[in-house]
């Protein structure tokens, strides 16, 4: 595995990968989706643990009670006549706060009386809370002309502010008799680029005016303190349907009942919320908790969160880009050093752990959410991935330069070899190995060769040197080089060959069969064609030599030269004479005749040379 030790191009990587997170977020806000998902999956899980609160009852309209209401009451919107005489019946059970998710906005027609009769029921319970819905600049709604802040008995000043006497705020309002009792609130979630409930306003300031919501309000007059913004960022209690409910017609029509078998305390101290699930009126939302969470619930949570102090924190926008870089800088580091892609993509997963672990705790124990998921896949596995891209084109790249270079050397198998094992690097660097080195060179090739054109003399040499060089393959040694018609190679390099000598041995027993069948084949003309095979074994240095325009892989020491001396005493006493430490080196496998100390040239001290027999040789 190639490692990745460049410095400059392991920060540059991080830098750009940096660079290009921030740019995602900040035009697509890319970080924000893909937070979103992560944070869901947390937020579901930590609703499980979150009982709803059981003092807060929904009182729904669903379709069991639409259905039942028909036949009296006719198809929904009803009589305001029927809310009233809710009121008059839930006002006898002492309930804490009886909250609207209702619009009662325009009169209605030829009901004047049961209108008036909300009205005043409604202004005698001083618990009695309704919605009104801001509404954007552009809104064809009737409301969205403008209503005069001044005139709307929810707004009050913005502290430290000059109200504008002016203003008016385009929004749906309750009919005036209830928007005189001053107990409104705003019912405008916050829905995120998705479409998602997350968040519930607080308030809504507007030219110096500030307009409460109805969580806010009710959370007000009940002494429930207000978290500092101007929203909430929801804690979830459950899935949909989770508070306690009882549908609006049995709850109705117990109590039209002279002896309602509903007990008293029910409802007693409870904060009811009167809203629809019924799928037909419309008012399911999506939330991280589902795509159809009834309205009316997404109030309750606001209350609950605002009644026992709750709410989810987020870290601030820039914590992502932070995170992303601290990530990028640690890998960056770790990529510098020499890790290898196995171990980088270790210490990627190591640190995506350690993130979604913190993310999770963080919310579970906290109540607060930081960025996880943009710094994860930016600043873990996007960088990852291109650094092992470009590991694995430097590895390419290495390979198909080793393969080149060794090939030229090397069989193929033990080229794939070194290959597998990672060992070309060590190779090419330059090493001291103990090893043996052989040197054939051609005897009476003069006489053949004043016989024969060049072209025959080129034919006769290459037909010959492949026979030599497919042997020294076949036993897995390195070719080194051809000088004129002699032929060097050696064992033991760059491949461990512990064994080297006696694979030098063998090869140059199959080199001299090939050489007698090679005369046979040349007939009357390779009568005296012949060869000189010298061994010798001992330590060289071995490595890429040569100038940076050429560069070969070659052994170089005495134990070379030693070699090329050896074959050179050949004429005259064996075609092929080893040293003794090849013979050491091969021990009792082959049987030697010694040739006692000879002189060679180059060399002051003698060298005992032994000639291997077997019975090939003729």
């Amino acid at each position: 595995m190639i490692k990745l030790t460049n410095t400059r191009v392991a920060f540059l990587i991080a830098a750009a990968v940096w660079a290009l997170s921030v740019a995602l977020g900040l035009t697509f806000r890319l970080d924000e989706r893909l937070e979103n998902v992560y944070l869901d999956w947390n937020l579901r899980r930590l609703a499980v643990a979150l009982p709803p609160d059981p003092q807060i009852v929904m009182l729904d309209i669903d379709e069991a009670t639409l259905e039942a209401m028909a036949a009296e009451h006719g198809r929904y919107p009803w009589s305001r006549a029927v809310f009233g005489q809710l009121l008059e019946g839930l006002d006898k059970l002492k309930p804490r706060a009886i909250v609207f998710d209702i619009l009662f906005i325009e009169p209605h027609k030829g009901h004047a009386e049961d209108d008036n009769f909300l009205i005043r029921t409604a202004r005698r319970m001083p618990n009695v809370y309704f919605p009104m819905t801001l509404l954007p600049d552009n809104s064809p709604e009737p409301g969205a002309q403008g209503f005069l802040l001044k005139d709307l008995p929810a707004a009050r000043p913005v502290p430290d502010a000059t109200p504008d006497a002016r203003a008016r705020a385009p929004m749906l309002i309750p009919l005036p008799g209830l928007t005189d009792t001053g107990r409104l609130g705003t019912i405008n979630v916050g829905i995120d680029r998705e479409g998602n409930v997350r968040r519930y306003a607080l308030h809504h300031d507007i030219r110096g005016w500030r307009i409460p919501s109805l969580p806010a309000r009710i959370a007000t007059d009940l002494g429930y303190p207000l978290p500092p913004g101007d929203s909430l960022a929801l804690v979830w209690h459950g899935k949909a349907f989770s508070y306690p409910r009882l549908s609006f017609h049995e709850v109705f029509f117990d109590l039209e009942r002279r002896q309602p078998k509903m007990p008293a305390e029910l409802l007693r101290d409870k904060i009811i919320i009167i809203g629809a699930s019924a799928a037909g009126l419309h008012d399911l939302k999506l939330t991280p908790m589902g795509t159809h969470f009834p309205g009316p619930e997404i109030i309750a949570t606001a209350i609950d969160n605002l009644k026992h102090g709750e709410r989810l924190r987020y870290a601030p926008a820039w914590s992502a880009h932070l995170l992303t870089a601290l990530l990028l800088l640690a890998l960056a580091t770790g990529f510098s050093r020499g890790l290898s892609v196995l171990r980088l993509g270790a210490m990627a997963g190591a640190l995506t752990l350690v993130l979604l672990v913190a993310g999770w705790a963080s919310i579970q124990y906290g109540r607060t959410t930081f960025p996880v998921v943009a710094p994860i896949l930016f600043g873990a596995w996007f960088y990852y991935l291109l650094t092992a891209l470009r590991a694995w084109m430097l590895e390419r790249t290495g390979r198909q330069k080793a393969t080149q270079m060794f090939g030229r050397f090397l069989d193929p198998r033990v080229v794939s070899g070194l290959l597998e094992s990672g060992g070309t690097e060590a190779a090419m660097a330059g090493q001291k190995r103990n090893l043996t080195v052989l040197f054939s060179d051609i005897r009476g090739f003069t006489a053949l060769s004043e016989r024969r054109t060049p072209q025959q003399i080129v034919d006769l040499l290459n037909r010959y040197f492949s026979l030599q060089v497919e042997i020294i393959f076949r036993h897995q040694g390195t070719l080194d080089k051809y000088i004129g018609d002699a032929i060097m190679a050696f064992w033991g390099a760059p491949a461990d060959q512990p064994d080297h000598a006696r694979r030098a041995l063998a090869a140059a027993r199959d080199m001299e069969q090939a050489l007698l069948n090679f005369k046979t084949a040349l007939g009357d003309e390779g009568k005296d064609f012949d060869v000189g095979i010298g061994l010798c074994s001992g330590d060289a240095v071995v490595g890429m030599i040569g100038a940076p325009s050429r560069m070969d892989y070659t052994v170089i020491g005495d134990t070379v030269n030693t070699a090329s001396r050896i074959e050179g005493a050949t004429k005259g006493r064996a075609r092929i004479l080893v040293s003794e430490a090849t013979v050491r080196a091969v021990g009792d496998a082959v049987r030697f005749v010694d040739h006692g100390w000879v002189a060679v040239k180059g060399k002051e001290d003698k060298v005992h040379l032994y000639e291997p027999i077997w019975e090939t040789t003729t």
